[in-house]
């Protein structure tokens, strides 16, 4: 059943290939490059699952995840972050914030979509 996935990242090539990659899997998706626009495309989108990039101009992912999960319509939508800066203590920070899963940039299509399946 295809499910409503929202796709943060302000990267054209990586949003496109996210993107692609879901839908080619079934799901309706919603891509998203303003950080400033997270929230309320998430409030209206009613996504099953969003995928965070980390590294987000104006806004950190980490910011929107806490934001996210404290957000009343928001808490139950599982995030999975994925970031090209992953450094010492980043994943437990990001996890700290609230997402259910981590992947560092590059991402493999495979552990990609395996990742989304299980939060799913």
């Amino acid at each position: 059943m295809a499910k409503r996935i929202l796709v943060v990242e302000d990267n054209d090539l990586n949003r496109k290939l996210f993107c692609d990659v879901l839908r080619a899997k079934g799901h309706e998706v919603l891509p998203c490059a303003d950080g400033n626009n997270v929230l309320s495309s998430a409030r209206e989108f009613g996504p099953d699952l969003t995928i965070m990039d980390i590294q987000l101009p104006n806004i950190s992912g980490v910011e929107l995840i806490a934001a996210m999960k404290k957000d009343p319509t928001l808490a139950t939508i599982p995030v999975l972050a994925v970031t090209a800066y992953a450094g010492k203590g980043d994943e437990e920070r990001i996890r700290d914030a609230g997402a259910a899963d981590y992947l560092s940039k590059p991402v493999s299509i495979g552990p990609f979509m395996a990742a989304v399946d299980q939060l799913l």
